[in-house]
């Protein structure tokens, strides 16, 4: 499938990419080369073939959840360029 330097603008604008001619010049052939290798992929057999989640089985992937000691209050505030009693000081960032 070709792929034009129009489309390779919009698909920019719709990523709030704000891309040179020199960029889109680039990316307008790989782009091209990106979806005729997706579009090979609608030719391979998949019949007999089971839907899956991942490529490979996963099993017990997340650990236990087990309570440990945190930081103490000081330990947490130590290395803190700004802080007060209680805690990390920072620039405003919403007026009022």
């Amino acid at each position: 499938m070709a792929i034009s330097r129009a489309e390779v603008e919009r698909v920019a604008l719709l990523a709030r990419l704000d891309l040179d001619d020199a960029q889109l010049e680039a990316l307008t052939p790989q782009l091209a080369e990106i979806v005729a290798y997706v579009d090979s992929l609608a030719a391979v057999d998949t019949a007999g073939v089971e839907p899956m989640a991942h490529a490979v089985e996963l099993h017990n992937v997340l650990r236990a959840d087990e309570v440990r000691p945190g930081l103490s209050h000081e330990a947490a505030l130590a290395n803190a360029p700004r802080k007060d009693s209680v805690g990390f000081k920072v620039p405003a960032v919403l007026d009022g």
